[in-house]
């Protein structure tokens, strides 16, 4: 009989070969355990999603409780079920007057698909702005606004009139016209590897769409929900976008997403057509039962205000090290630059052999990932930064 490693390699579909994947059985808090015994550190969180940590009791038990009562019903939208109202009501309490009807979807991807649509419904346009280097997801219209060539060119046709503008400078604005229906954009770069823009510039952004007419989509899907030291990371720049694109750390482990704009703008997906967007198990009510319990865990344990703390703890011990280049951070968010010469996926392995578990971004092939839980405690990441510099220092000695 084939054992899950030889069924994993034999007949599940992946994206990416992993002959040395780990076989993990159990997780806990900040903490993962493999099926040899070893317990790994998270220090990525399932790429952000984990951000209350894994199977926190209050996402567990109102998962429990909603178990007893129903689990998929009707295509979303049909019925009004407590679950989605109550995550509605509540996202809606802490997001500006502008941003008060929510969309619930099944991923980041879909959030993206259903932001695109709202746009060009909107205002009835077709060019879309968005940047290079960013990632938005893999579905077509996510892809055709992702800005990296190399993983799509195979996949083309995709999406016509999209164009790319270089991050973070100011005079690629001056192609946002009256003809552009949407520029999208992440407030904070994520697979670039960390990129913070100057705040001048978001704002100068926002201008510019205002007078367009042009709609101003965040991908705030790696961001949101406390990650940046914001509850959303757009609260930073002083701005707020048009549509409001969230998944990830939304669901407390749960697989669920959304896009959020204004109930005019919304209402446009009701008619000319009617069913202007669709979903069967967007808004699913376990999965808006476990967000609705991890944003109250957020918001009642005070992580969002922790999190810049915590995140300068790990720059601050971090950056001594000869090997450290320099560190991008903001909230809990940080990408570790090694100085040239180190092979940081090298590094990476080393790091999972001594029970640290990191990653490299899509687009950054010099730095890796430090994003924990963000119920990491202070203790906790003295003893991270503790292995890291150990991990530093083989490095050096190899």
């Amino acid at each position: 009989m084939l054992n899950n490693r030889q069924l994993f390699l034999q007949h599940l579909a992946i994206p990416a070969e992993v002959p040395d994947a780990l076989e993990i059985i159990r997780a806990e808090g900040i903490y993962l355990y493999d099926d040899q015994g070893q317990r790994f550190i998270d220090l990525v969180s399932g790429v952000s999603v984990s951000n209350i940590g894994h199977r926190h009791p209050k996402v567990i038990k109102a998962i429990e409780d909603q178990l007893k009562k129903y689990l998929h019903l009707m295509v979303y939208g049909k019925y009004i079920q407590s679950p989605q109202v109550m995550l509605a009501g509540l996202m809606a309490s802490r997001l500006p007057e502008n941003l008060q009807s929510v969309f619930f979807v099944n991923s980041g991807s879909e959030a993206i698909e259903g932001a695109l649509k709202l746009a060009k419904r909107i205002n009835g346009r077709s060019e879309i702005l968005a940047f290079k280097n960013a990632y938005h997801g893999s579905t077509h219209g996510a892809l055709s606004v992702l800005g990296s060539e190399e993983m799509k060119y195979a996949y083309r046709p995709l999406l016509p009139e999209v164009r790319f503008l270089e991050f973070n400078k100011m005079t690629d604005l001056d192609q946002i016209t009256y003809e552009t229906a949407a520029v999208i954009i992440e407030p904070i770069q994520a697979e670039a590897g960390i990129l913070i823009p100057d705040i001048e510039y978001i704002q100068v952004l926002r201008k510019i769409c205002d007078t367009t007419g042009t709609m101003l989509i965040f991908d705030e899907v790696q961001m949101g929900f406390g990650r940046t030291g914001k509850l959303f990371a757009f609260e930073h720049f002083d701005v707020t976008p048009d549509i409001l694109c969230l998944a990830k750390g939304m669901g407390g482990g749960m697989p669920i997403g959304a896009f959020v704009s204004s109930k005019e703008h919304m209402l446009m997906l009701t008619h000319n057509p009617a069913l202007g967007h669709i979903t069967t198990f967007g808004g699913h009510p376990v999965s808006c039962a476990a967000a609705l319990a991890s944003l109250e865990v957020i918001i009642e344990e005070q992580l969002t205000e922790q999190a810049d703390e915590k995140g300068r703890l790990f720059k601050t011990e971090l950056e001594k090290h000869p090997l450290v280049d320099h560190i991008r951070q903001i909230g809990l968010m940080l990408a570790v630059e090694l100085i040239p010469g180190y092979d940081v996926s090298k590094f990476i392995k080393m790091l999972q052999k001594n029970g640290l578990i990191v990653d490299q971004f899509l687009f950054n092939s010099t730095s890796f990932r430090i994003a924990p839980p963000l119920t990491i405690t202070n203790d906790e990441i003295g003893l991270v930064i503790d292995k890291l510099k150990t991990c530093f220092d083989l490095l050096q000695t190899n």
